[in-house]
């Protein structure tokens, strides 16, 4: 009863130092509103992402048309909502599944060690020799744009982090006394390592996870606006800066790109300043 006491006193002082950082709670409410925004979208717009009124073409934003429309008459206000759900899914599932592979080869590396590890690390250091943006862009030319096909490229690019932090939490946690009484009792390696000492090292996968997601929002924005992310067809934030990339609009139509790019540096920004409350929270070395 004392230790859930103990727990329970540390996870609210946790939560009070976290509310006491007004960058993170401010990365936190606006985050949260975006996604509220993007997954309310067919209840706060009139149109859909692809509906073209070529009587309203380039119209600037006014009380009519919130954020304007673009040079097909469509409504940038339901763009950008429509466009902020599918640029979150990838985001987020990118950097879920990304962590996911970091957790488990991390998991092993730290509790196994010797030869596994090695080979390991050795693998991590080959992904991290080539900068992420190169490496996403070779891997986009073989496998072809598309949305699985970014989220699959993400996953394989974005473990090396959360795989270091969690091997070098494993390395501390499997010198405790219970990971040792865990191994007298016979229990399987698997169990030790998932069951016993990864629930005490979740903290960094949380941290390294929202910090990810903020990147791959980036890449996936940058992938589009190139071309190379996913299918013009398929509303996304990259894709919406993509379509505004001319000199003609960039000169006369400026509502088409500074909208959607001042809306993902505040939402990359808010997951920053989320991921930074977190670390601070959650990262003993910042205790």
């Amino acid at each position: 009863m004392k230790r859930k006491h103990k727990i329970s006193e540390r996870t609210l002082l946790n939560i009070k130092k976290f509310m006491r950082n007004r960058l993170a709670m401010a990365g936190l409410v606006v985050s949260v509103l975006y996604i509220l925004l993007a997954i309310g979208a067919p209840l706060l717009t009139k149109t859909g992402p692809a509906d073209i009124n070529m009587g309203q073409m380039t119209v600037a934003p006014g009380m009519k048309h919130i954020l304007g429309t673009d040079k097909l008459g469509r409504e940038l206000w339901s763009r950008v909502l429509y466009g902020g759900r599918m640029s979150i899914l990838i985001g987020v599932c990118g950097a879920l599944s990304g962590s996911l592979i970091g957790m488990i080869l991390g998991s092993i590396a730290g509790y196994i060690g010797g030869k596994v590890d090695g080979i390991l690390v050795r693998l991590s250091e080959i992904f991290q020799t080539f900068p992420s943006m190169i490496l996403i862009l070779i891997m986009v030319s073989m496998i072809g744009p598309g949305v699985g096909n970014l989220i699959l490229i993400f996953s394989v690019t974005g473990w090396m982090t959360t795989f270091r932090m969690i091997r070098n939490e494993f390395f501390t946690l499997r010198e405790e006394t219970y990971v040792q009484v865990c191994e007298a009792f016979g229990m399987s390696k698997a169990g030790i390592m998932f069951g016993q000492i990864l629930p005490n090292a979740i903290s960094p996968i949380i941290v390294a996870t929202t910090v990810n997601v903020a990147g791959f929002i980036l890449q996936e924005a940058g992938l589009s606006y190139l071309g190379l992310g996913v299918p013009s067809s398929v509303c996304t934030w990259g894709n919406i800066l993509n379509a505004a990339k001319s000199l003609d609009i960039i000169s006369n139509y400026w509502w088409l790109w500074v909208i959607p790019g001042v809306v993902i540096s505040v939402f990359v920004l808010a997951v920053n300043f989320l991921g930074d409350g977190l670390r601070d929270v959650l990262d003993p070395k910042q205790q």
